[in-house]
């Protein structure tokens, strides 16, 4: 396989998070941002584009506020929620 390379600018967060990441776990730079690149573009190739968020979302403060407030008003947990974080057994799938 030929390789080329490419150069692009980021934060300085997000490329002391690399650096961290590949010290942690004996990788290279080039290996982790290939990887990352092909994992995102696989991603973005093969899900439906409105499924696949950004990894930073900005609000106005009025729905930073909205936000907040649905996430403090949070309900009961669904009857399907219950069964897919095991807390009941789904009677279609109970094999008793």
């Amino acid at each position: 396989m030929s390789r080329s390379q490419i150069s692009a600018f980021v934060s300085d967060e997000t490329r002391a998070r690399l650096e961290r990441y590949v010290a942690a776990h004996g990788m290279k730079k080039a290996a982790v941002v290939e990887r990352a690149l092909l994992h995102h573009l696989q991603a973005l190739e093969e899900l439906p584009a409105d499924i696949v968020l950004p990894p930073r979302l900005l609000l106005e403060p009025d729905g930073f506020r909205r936000l907040v407030e649905r996430v403090e008003e949070a309900g009961e947990p669904t009857a399907a929620m219950k069964v897919l974080f095991g807390e009941v057994v789904d009677p279609a799938n109970d094999p008793t």
